[in-house]
């Protein structure tokens, strides 16, 4: 399989995290806690990485995105674990299959450094020869908008709930429409 389809596989599986977390937010009226929004942010800049490696060919400029934006987000994620560890603490929002969307988020930054690992080996010693000539197919480009419109999306909610100023620790409105 070549590299530039592997970025769409995962460009594609950041929109699926993204989309998940925004479809609790928007049906169960489950807000994001400034932990949980920062953890959206690493998941754009990893996101991020994928797209440019799609757009542009693949660099080790986008790779290190990638990575810093991995490491980042499971930094945080691990520190929102670690406030809930306690036995008793019921934790933060509701869970998916038994867990808290954090600890998933850190199972998610964990396997895409590891990916991004991976996709570095196999892209050897030299960067792949696929740049922007290449034109772009349809499922890169729907995984593109696919990942565009949730990154809109999410900045728009983030806003509303956050106003211009620091977030609420356990939103409850949306402050631009409350204020």
């Amino acid at each position: 399989m070549p590299i530039r389809s592997l970025n769409v596989l995962g460009l594609l599986g950041i929109s699926g995290v993204l989309l998940v977390a925004f479809i609790y937010q928007l049906v169960l009226g489950e807000l994001p806690c400034p932990l949980c929004l920062l953890q959206r942010g690493a998941f754009v800049a990893l996101g991020l990485g994928f797209l440019f490696n799609i757009r542009f060919g693949s660099s080790p400029a986008h790779y290190g995105l990638m990575l810093i934006g991995a490491v980042i987000g499971a930094g945080i994620s691990l520190r929102q674990v670690l406030l809930h560890i306690r036995p008793g603490d019921p934790g933060y929002g509701t869970t998916m299959l038994g867990l808290h969307f954090y600890s998933w988020a850190l199972a998610a930054f964990t396997g895409s450094m590891l990916y991004a690992g991976l996709l570095l080996l196999l892209e050897g010693v030299n960067p792949s020869p696929e740049r922007a000539s290449k034109p772009v197919d349809r499922l890169a480009a729907a995984s593109f908008w696919l990942f565009a419109l949730l990154v809109a999306g999410n900045l728009a909610s983030t806003l509303l709930e956050c106003g211009l100023g620091p977030c609420a620790d356990n939103p409850t409105v949306y402050d631009w429409l409350h204020g």
